[in-house]
């Protein structure tokens, strides 16, 4: 069993910069790969990033490529969504979500997921 706790979340200004983090509980979570999600008002959930369980590997969405870095710390068993030059099409509550498989874009091959973090980005 794996618990997720995002934070980090906030209101900034259009160029700003944000970190989330995503602390998990669990011995085994430095097995899981981590993917992290947004959902905005009245859209679907999106994709944004994953990063395999080493670390070693990343993958992210077109329109946060270069903007948004995800890290983790396996010793700290949190993993890290640094997000920059924020716009507000970014505006959404963001997810971190575990999975035991490898990294992926869909969103139903993660087992765990967090609460979520809200990110507002004002113009």
């Amino acid at each position: 069993q794996v618990q997720l706790v995002e934070s980090g979340g906030g209101l900034v200004q259009a160029g700003g910069s944000l970190r989330l983090s995503c602390a998990a509980s669990g011995r085994t979570f430095s097995s899981y790969a981590v993917g992290w999600f947004r959902q905005a008002p009245g859209k679907e959930r999106e994709f944004v990033a994953a990063i395999n369980w080493s670390g070693g590997y990343t993958y992210y969405t077109d329109s946060v490529k270069g903007r948004f870095t995800t890290s983790r710390d396996n010793a700290r068993n949190t993993v890290y969504l640094q997000m920059n030059s924020l716009k507000p099409e970014d505006t959404a509550v963001y997810y971190c979500a575990a999975s035991i498989k490898r990294v992926g874009v869909e969103g139903d091959r993660y087992d765990y997921w967090g609460q979520g973090t809200q990110v507002t980005v004002s113009s």
